[in-house]
C-alpha cells in the first residue's frame, strides 16, 4: 500500500532543500532524502540504486533538487560537473523508479527559468516563451531532455522552471545585501534586465499545489509575477536593509570583480522574465506576490 503522505527529496542538502524538508515535517508529511551520503532506512546514496528504489516504492511524491552550484567560474571543467550533477541524477532517478512497483504518482525536477533567452520586450511563458543560448541554457535543456527520456508510465513528470529563489538564511539573496551594506547597492550595468524571482515558500506551495493538479503537465514556471527591473529591484533591497544609497556598478567593473571571486555575472547582467502562466491559469495564491514586502520579511527575520 503507498504511502500518501511520503514525500523523497532528491538533493535535499543545499538551502532549498533544507527548507522544503522542514515544511513537509511541519505539515505532516514523511520525508525521505537522497544525497551523497546515506545515514538511515529514510536515506539512500546516488550510487545505491537498490536503496533508492527502496525509499521510492510506495513514496506520493518525488522533488529533485539535485546539482552542483552554478556559483563558480564557468571553466571546462567546471561546465563538465555543473552538467553530469543534473544529468546523471535524473537519470539514476529514472532507473530506481523502472524498479518500483509502486512509483511516486508525481515527479517534480528542478529546472531553471534561465532557459530562456534574455528578455526585455516582453514575458516569456510556458506556451510563448523563446529559448536562449549559452551554456546556462545548454544545460538546462540537457536536464529536461533526461526527465523527457525517463520511461515512466505510473508517474507525472514536471520540470520546474524556477526563478531566482529567496528566503531567510539563504537562497539568493545575500550577494545583493551584501553590495548595498558596502554602498555599492545602485543599479548593476544598465539596470533595465529584468529580475525575475520567488519565494522559498512559494515555491514550497506551489510543489503541493502542482501535485494536488493532477491535470497540469509539462514544463511549470516557478516565479512570482511580479517581476522588477534590476534598478527597481537595488531600490527595494537598500529600503529592506535601510541603506540610503548606493553607487551603481558597470557591467566591465562587475566582469572584473567576478573574475577575482571567481564567479559569474550572468545572475544579475541576464534579464530573466519568467511569467508563471500556468500557475496564474490554474489559481495558484502566492504568500508572498510582492518584492518588496518579501525583501522587508527577508531583512527583518536576518535581523
Amino acid at each position: 500500500m503507498g504511502r500518501a503522505k511520503t514525500v523523497v527529496v532528491a538533493g535535499a542538502s543545499g538551502f532549498i532543500g533544507r527548507y522544503l524538508t522542514r515544511r513537509f515535517e511541519q505539515d505532516g508529511w514523511t520525508v525521505c532524502t537522497i544525497g551523497r551520503r546515506s545515514s538511515g532506512s529514510s536515506t539512500s546514496s546516488w550510487d545505491d540504486d537498490g536503496g533508492m528504489q527502496r525509499v521510492l516504492n510506495g513514496a506520493s511524491l518525488l522533488v529533485n533538487l539535485a546539482g552542483r552550484s552554478v556559483s563558480c567560474r564557468y571553466s571546462q571543467r567546471n561546465k563538465a560537473v555543473i552538467l553530469n550533477s543534473r544529468v546523471s541524477t535524473t537519470q539514476a532517478l529514472s532507473r530506481a523508479l523502472a524498479l518500483c512497483q509502486e512509483p511516486p504518482s508525481t515527479w517534480l525536477n528542478a529546472s531553471t527559468g534561465t532557459i530562456y533567452r534574455d528578455a526585455r520586450d516582453r514575458p516569456q511563458s510556458e506556451a510563448d516563451g523563446e529559448l536562449g543560448t549559452g551554456f546556462s541554457v545548454d544545460v538546462a535543456k540537457a536536464w529536461e531532455a533526461a526527465l523527457e527520456a525517463a520511461e515512466t508510465p505510473g508517474t507525472r513528470k514536471i520540470p520546474l522552471r524556477i526563478a531566482i529563489v529567496l528566503g531567510r538564511g539563504g537562497g539568493a539573496l545575500q550577494p545583493f545585501a551584501n553590495l548595498a551594506r558596502l554602498g555599492l547597492g545602485g543599479h548593476m550595468g544598465t539596470g533595465d534586465q529584468k529580475f525575475s524571482w520567488i519565494h522559498v515558500e512559494d515555491l514550497y506551495r506551489s510543489i503541493r499545489f502542482l501535485h494536488a493538479r493532477t491535470d497540469i503537465s509539462g514544463p511549470v514556471n516557478v516565479a512570482s509575477p511580479d517581476v522588477v527591473s534590476n534598478r527597481d529591484l537595488m531600490h527595494l533591497v537598500r529600503r529592506a536593509f535601510g541603506v540610503r544609497f548606493g553607487l551603481p556598478t558597470p557591467a566591465w567593473l562587475l566582469r572584473a570583480g567576478a573574475v577575482l571571486i571567481r564567479t559569474e555575472t550572468e545572475l544579475v547582467l541576464k534579464s530573466r522574465w519568467v511569467q508563471p502562466q500556468k500557475l496564474l491559469d490554474a489559481g495558484f495564491v502566492y504568500s508572498q506576490p510582492e518584492l518588496g514586502r518579501a525583501l522587508l520579511q527577508i531583512a527583518k527575520g536576518r535581523a
